[in-house]
């Protein structure tokens, strides 16, 4: 590729590299590096084909597969789009939100929403495995990825199992990286439902989405090696920009 004078970079119509090639690598380095931020509308089709030197076959080719690749989405009668970063969750034990982000080299934050302990419901108590009336530790966060809202996310724990808990700065740090780490307890499994539903007007605003908007929630119980349980989390994502993978 060459670069114009006014910064604007040019395709090599002389590379062996076919000119889809260039154009679409050319837009997702773009929209990765977040100068194409996400809900930018991109130029038209014959927007740039004027800019590129290129037939409109050529673009199409390349929007064709940013769009397969999840960068980039269309709205009828409208214009094409750059789409929320999509954070894969794997569908296996002990994969953390913080772990996801990262896996797809974006930095993971928190906005802690609420954070107390209190006395174990019938209901909590038979999901933590502890007597009704013990002290849990409640964690309400906004899960962030490059400064962008991707869930909300409810977590309780057993408090005599992390005591002090919430001394650490949760907003930053992962969760269970600090159960590991500060108190020296092995998470070995975890048990994970999913299900689609739409989110309420409490969760759009958080989320940052339209309504009605589809979002996806999981409910994890995460266990340590004695088969105590340690954790367990509801979490609401974001339906546009979460996907799910699982290895069988």
């Amino acid at each position: 590729m060459t670069t114009c004078p006014d910064g604007t970079r040019m395709l090599d119509k002389d590379s062996p590299v076919p000119l889809h090639v260039q154009l679409r690598d050319l837009l997702r380095e773009q929209i990765l590096s977040g100068t194409l931020a996400p809900h930018t509308q991109l130029p038209s089709e014959r927007e740039l084909c004027l800019q590129y030197g290129v037939s409109r076959i050529t673009v199409r080719q390349a929007l064709g597969e940013l769009s397969h690749e999840g960068l980039i989405y269309t709205t009828v009668g409208k214009g094409t789009y750059v789409a929320v970063p999509k954070v894969q969750e794997e569908l296996q034990p002990l994969s953390s939100f913080t772990e996801d982000v990262r896996r797809r080299g974006m930095t993971a934050s928190s906005r802690v929403l609420q954070a107390t302990i209190a006395p174990a419901d019938d209901h909590l108590a038979e999901l933590l495995r502890v007597p009704r009336g013990a002290e849990v530790v409640r964690l309400h966060r906004l899960r962030l990825a490059n400064g962008l809202p991707l869930a909300i996310q409810l977590t309780w724990l057993p408090h005599h199992l992390c005591p002090g808990l919430l001394s650490y700065d949760l907003a930053s740090c992962s969760l269970f990286d600090v159960l590991r780490r500060e108190y020296h307890l092995r998470l070995v499994r975890a048990e994970t439902s999913i299900e689609a539903a739409l989110a309420t007007t409490e969760e759009s605003e958080l989320l940052q989405l339209p309504t009605p908007a589809a979002v996806l929630i999981s409910e994890q119980t995460t266990y340590l090696d004695t088969d105590a349980v340690i954790e367990f989390a509801r979490s609401v994502f974001r339906g546009d920009s979460y996907r799910l993978h699982a290895r069988m």
